[in-house]
């Protein structure tokens, strides 16, 4: 959910809140990444708010944890990023012996180590490079983390296989022995790394190092905090230290303080006195070829003014290496802030990736500007699928002394001056064609007023006809009332037949039934129903041999077919039966053909008595 201004002032007073109870300052961290994960914790135990989640904590101390858990997700694992340790292995740790002379000592910081297997994974790359017993010698890893948990995990030294299944295997052979069930880190080689609880927003930073890994945790913090905390990062290392982050991170971006050494494993040395490329590029960028005295003055205007530029700007340097992008660029193309470091050809750009590649490469072998017209792209998400055009500005970056530091791509929207152009193109033709058709029409205008003068003649004489027609109509409409006439008189004769032959049947003492030549039942009189209990309503469609009333009609069905074969005769038949009441009784049945003249029979009359008081 988003939350509304009441709901943040009841978040910062938790935060406040575990501040001052377990000495967890979260308010530096980003606070839309913050929220989402507590909301995430709060969901999970169904409580709706931030106050009644306050409360909550004060009930249960044993929330802390898991809100902790949730918030500072511990996401790590041995060799992550395998090119970017390959890298700290082959360049950067031989290097750092090489600054030291034979016994110095080596200091290493792992800050937010989680559960250690970064830690274990540097102790395993400067052991393979100076032997086991240099390495116990001269080597301490201090690998530090807010999270108690993890951190007494890390001490345990104890891993799944799953979890070292990252690890090369002759690597995991040499440095890691099974116990009870666990790969547990070579003891000996243990002693060497020292956890310990590090706030990096409030503690004092570990000094004198030669090698600070800080891996995809400072990316969580607000700006402000991580400038902070860079500072201090800087204070931490020695002048030919090192800093190896996460390809997440772009924190080191945003100050005068390091300079890239492997810029896509993000790998950085401490430069105390001297500006980056990357400061170089932005004067230039921002149109300002000399370099100012004091380059932490303007720093954070051109960052704002970099950044905030509407137009999409993209920074390369050879070999096409993204060195920047802004917000625009970022919005425009769908691309992420760890995209930088990479090259144009590994970012999924919604353009073709060879046409931009020729591009910076002619630029800066050319050393002048390139502008290219109109280019289309489909922006990445849009559900749509508009196409996008672009005007796209390629300048090459020189330096004071001729050198070129890198280019700059600016992408340039002009896809509404395009629509707009290619609307008036349309609207031109159409407005021809509309002439063109103008004119036709007035052509069949004068034409249609003949024919309609025509028509109307032609309307005049119908009217004529139709006045004759609706004589006729009223004449026929006299007769149809005189035939309903008829008809409503003839109905009323048949209902008084109808009413003449109902209490015919109801005059007879017998029960009577009258079926047709299926033996399905047409009339079912009164004496019928008080003889075997069965209502008209009940019988009437129905096949009278499938009844159950007690007369076992089956036994009359030979019966049945001859009267029906024959148009004279009678039968008479004479059966056991059961009564409405449950009474055995003489059932005398008497069945006649029903037939008009000589036509063949078209139904049976069924009369029954009871004879068995005559019996």
């Amino acid at each position: 959910m988003n939350p509304n201004a009441q709901d943040l002032q009841h978040f910062e007073a938790l935060l406040d809140y575990l501040k001052r109870s377990r000495g967890f300052d979260f308010t530096a961290y980003k606070r839309s990444t913050l929220i989402r994960r507590v909301q995430r914790r709060m969901q999970m135990i169904n409580i709706p708010d931030f106050v009644t989640y306050l409360d909550y904590l004060e009930v249960h101390p044993e929330e802390f944890a898991e809100l902790f858990n949730t918030v500072l997700i511990n996401v790590t694992g041995f060799f992550r990023d395998l090119p970017s340790w390959e890298a700290l292995a082959q360049d950067i740790i031989p290097k750092i012996l090489a600054n030291k002379s034979a016994g110095e000592q080596i200091r290493v910081w792992s800050a937010g180590c989680s559960s250690g297997e970064e830690a274990y994974t540097t102790a395993m790359l400067f052991c393979e490079a100076m032997g086991p017993e240099a390495f116990r010698d001269r080597v301490k890893i201090y690998a530090t983390d807010v999270d108690e948990e993890a951190l007494n995990q890390a001490r345990a030294a104890a891993y799944p296989d799953k979890d070292v299944a990252d690890v090369p295997a002759a690597l995991a052979a040499k440095y890691f022995e099974r116990h009870n069930g666990s790969l547990v880190f070579n003891r000996d080689l243990r002693r060497a790394i020292i956890f310990g609880r590090n706030d990096l927003i409030q503690d004092a930073p570990i000094s004198r190092v030669d090698l600070l890994i800080c891996r995809n945790t400072l990316m969580y913090l607000n700006s402000e905090m991580q400038a902070r905390i860079l500072e201090r990062f800087h204070f931490a290392l020695n002048d030919s230290g090192f800093l190896f982050m996460g390809r997440a991170e772009m924190l080191l971006l945003h100050a005068n303080l390091f300079a890239p050494v492997q810029l896509k494993r993000r790998i950085f040395t401490k430069i105390p006195a001297r500006r980056t490329m990357r400061d170089r590029l932005l004067t230039i960028a921002n149109g300002n070829g000399s370099e100012p005295a004091d380059p932490a003055a303007n720093h954070r205007l051109r960052e704002a003014a970099f950044e905030a530029d509407p137009a999409a700007q993209i920074l390369v340097e050879a070999p096409a290496t993204i060195l920047l992008i802004n917000s625009g660029a970022r919005s425009l193309f769908g691309l992420q802030p760890s995209d930088v470091g990479r090259t144009l050809a590994d970012v999924d750009l919604p353009y073709r990736h060879m046409e931009l590649l020729t591009w910076v490469t002619q630029a800066s072998a050319e050393r002048r500007p390139l502008f290219i017209k109109e280019i289309e792209i489909t922006q990445p998400g849009n559900l749509s699928q508009k196409t996008r055009y672009l005007d796209v500005v390629v300048l090459p970056l020189i330096d004071n002394t001729g050198a070129i530091l890198g280019v700059k791509l600016t992408f340039m929207d002009v896809t509404r001056a395009h629509d707009l152009n290619e609307s008036l193109q349309q609207s031109r033709q159409e407005l021809e064609t509309a002439f063109e058709e103008l004119q036709t029409t007035n052509e069949e205008l004068q034409s249609t007023v003949e024919e309609l003068e025509t028509t109307n003649e032609e309307l005049q004489s119908t009217n004529e006809e139709m006045e004759t027609m609706n004589e006729e109509l009223q004449s026929t409409n006299t007769e149809l009332q005189t035939m309903n006439q008829e008809l409503a008189k003839r109905s009323q004769e048949l209902n008084q037949v109808n009413a003449f032959l109902e209490s015919i049947l109801t005059s007879f003492h017998s029960g009577v039934a009258i079926l047709d030549t299926e033996f399905n039942v047409l009339v079912w009189n009164n004496q019928a129903e008080e003889l075997w209990g069965a209502r008209a309503g009940e019988l009437n469609g129905k096949n009278i041999v499938k009844a159950d009333i007690g007369l076992p009609v089956e036994k009359l069905l030979p019966y049945l077919k001859t009267t029906l074969a024959k148009n004279d005769g009678r039968a008479h038949v004479t059966l056991d039966a059961v009564n409405r009441r449950g009474r055995p009784i003489k059932c005398q049945v008497t069945l006649s053909p029903l037939s008009t003249d000589s036509k063949p029979p078209h139904g049976v009359i069924m009369l029954m008595d009871d004879v068995s008081q005559h019996g």
